[in-house]
């Protein structure tokens, strides 16, 4: 995260108006987890090991206006240094550069600082994997004035599933998606039993107080983007809790 001092630097500056380019809007973006990313593994969407669940290093945590109580979780965004010189911190940009990240935690709001620091409410604000970061700007800026869009997401392979709980309880990770990234709803049917309705535990898992051990698994998802798909028979009649199974579909929307 950024240093306290520079966050209350932030805090000040805020309220400058700007103008943003048609397409993207203005926000703020500092980096954290060391200069591999190795930090940033884990995280408030639940995906565990980022490279393991196709994501990688080029990730951000973003502030609570964005992150949307975890429905922001695996969307993509792209990123570029606002070199304009409109704004405070401009000039350790990178001209010219944008990244894209994937959304795979919460940077929350530090209440010791006036409204909550950088990740405070309402301020749109990206803290970044240290390598995203220096993509498009220096590092001795420490944080710097952005401009970002939602974007599509591109991933290597298929939609993944994570499977952790208990007897009578199953909870997933749904890892993975292309498209818009991120999952409005979840379903999941057993040999044994008719689709179950699924809900949002935090982040990106999704729970079912179900006990289904012992039978095959099939999945029906809907992205954010509107797009449906059924997954079936994913997981075998010997699945076990913690091993995560990987299908050959895909979202584009």
């Amino acid at each position: 995260m950024a240093p306290r001092t520079l966050a209350l630097w932030g805090v000040l500056a805020a309220s400058t108006v700007i103008s943003g380019v048609a397409g993207w809007s203005p926000g703020t973006a500092t980096f954290y987890g060391g200069s591999d990313g190795s930090g940033t593994m884990g995280g408030a969407c639940g995906y565990g090991n980022l490279y393991s669940a196709g994501y990688g290093v080029n990730n951000a945590a973003l502030s609570q206006t964005l992150f949307n109580d975890g429905a922001s979780c695996g969307q993509c965004y792209a990123i570029t240094c606002d070199g304009s010189g409109s704004r405070t911190g401009s000039q350790y940009c990178k001209p010219g550069n944008t990244v894209t990240v994937t959304a795979t935690n919460l940077c929350p709001p530090n209440y010791g600082l006036p409204n909550g620091g950088w990740c405070g409410p309402g301020r749109p604000h990206f803290d970044m994997s240290q390598p995203a970061w220096e993509t498009i700007g220096l590092v001795q800026g420490g944080i710097v004035p952005v401009l970002y869009q939602q974007v599509k997401c591109s991933r290597s392979g298929g939609v993944r599933f994570n499977i952790a709980g208990s007897n009578y309880f199953l909870l997933v990770s749904i890892q993975n998606l292309g498209g818009s990234g991120s999952v409005a709803a979840a379903s999941v049917k057993g040999t044994n039993t008719g689709w179950i309705q699924m809900s949002r535990n935090w982040g990106a898992n999704w729970q079912a107080l179900s006990g289904l051990t012992g039978q095959a698994l099939s999945f029906a998802v809907t992205s954010t983007g509107g797009q449906y798909i059924q997954f079936l028979n994913v997981a075998p009649t010997w699945w076990q809790f913690g091993q995560t199974y990987s299908t050959n579909q895909q979202f584009y929307y």
